[in-house]
């Protein structure tokens, strides 16, 4: 009888260390789902962002240096595509940032505010920031629940038998890009 008690209590600790198993799978997953959706939405904006330069360029002939600066940063951008998340925050950060000042420089343009495909193409980036801003969240979700279970007992022993490790979040690396913008109506 001690026997099949003790064969019982096995099986199933064998059942619930796979069970653990398929989570972190389940969650790893998930993860990678999550990364794929951000890396999508970025492919989108690098895609777009060479139809706004053209529209822009016949406007903008003094802000030479800042369209130069974008084309720089989206190259980086997409040679970056296989980058880890921290380092692909960093690109994509500060191609965000030059875009930002690329929209607020359009603004001393009234004829290229007017121009529709120029209208078209900020709707269309704006959509997408708003796309990579749900994916990132989507993303960091997944990466607190697959770190959650690497972390907790007892499925740290299963993650560490298996070589589960934790995953990075995708976080923004300039402490300007997390501060409030100043609004002033000098």
């Amino acid at each position: 009888m001690t026997t099949w008690i003790v064969l019982a209590v096995l099986v199933a600790a064998g059942l619930y260390a796979v069970s653990l198993y398929n989570r972190l799978v389940k969650n790893r997953q998930m993860v990678r789902e999550g990364w794929s959706g951000i890396d999508v939405q970025l492919k989108r904006r690098a895609d777009l962002i060479p139809n706004l330069l053209e529209t822009v360029k016949g406007y903008m002939t003094h802000e030479r240096e800042l369209l130069e600066e974008v084309t720089r940063l989206r190259s980086k951008a997409v040679g970056a595509s296989g980058s880890a998340p921290h380092q692909r925050a960093t690109v994509e950060g500060a191609l965000s940032g030059a875009l930002g000042r690329l929209m607020a420089v359009a603004e001393s343009y009234p004829d290229l505010k007017a121009n529709q495909n120029f209208k078209e193409f900020q709707d269309a980036l704006e959509e997408t920031e708003n796309e990579i801003s749900l994916s990132r969240r989507y993303y960091n979700g997944a990466v607190r629940n697959f770190n959650i279970a690497v972390e907790s007992f007892p499925s740290s022993l299963v993650a560490n038998q298996f070589g589960f490790a934790q995953a990075e979040f995708f976080e923004l690396e300039d402490e300007a890009d997390r501060a409030v913008p100043r609004v002033s109506f000098e």
